[in-house]
């Protein structure tokens, strides 16, 4: 499983121009489900994301995590993310999860995460979404499980 994180000051996610998510300061995650991709890996993903010390101390330090700060954390789906970009000029999804599995391993972290987080939005698992956000920092980081 992959994630994305981007530490934001503020970040939303809208589908057919309403608004479905929004956060202020914390993690913008958008998300990967690859074939093989696991409930373990899903977790362990969760596990990193709250935990993951991105945000600055009072020494400016990246020391402090999502949890430390009680930020706010937006999931988005994004297939693309597993697509295979190691030769040509079109990318190739034959490492993607099908859909189902996807959506399946995608709604079990957001279900994980509202459970051990407070502020969690998400997006919608096969929309056609618009993504804004403040990238603080900027902050970007690969996490793969």
């Amino acid at each position: 499983m992959i994630g994305l994180l981007q530490r934001v000051s503020r970040a939303r996610v809208a589908v057919a121009g309403e608004t479905i998510g929004a956060i202020d300061r914390g993690l913008l995650v958008l998300v990967g489900v690859q074939r093989g991709d696991t409930e373990a890996r899903a977790e362990r993903l969760l596990e990193r994301l709250l935990g993951y010390r991105v945000f600055p101390d009072a020494s400016e330090r990246m020391n402090l995590s999502l949890r430390d700060i009680d930020g706010g954390l937006l999931l988005v789906p994004q297939f693309t993310l597993a697509a295979d970009t190691r030769k040509g000029t079109r990318p190739g999804f034959s490492s993607a999860a099908p859909p189902d599995e996807g959506r399946r391993l995608f709604e079990l972290l957001l279900e994980r995460a509202r459970a051990e987080c407070a502020a969690v939005q998400s997006g919608r698992f096969g929309a056609d979404m618009q993504v804004e956000l403040v990238n603080d920092g900027p902050v970007t980081f690969w996490l793969e499980t």
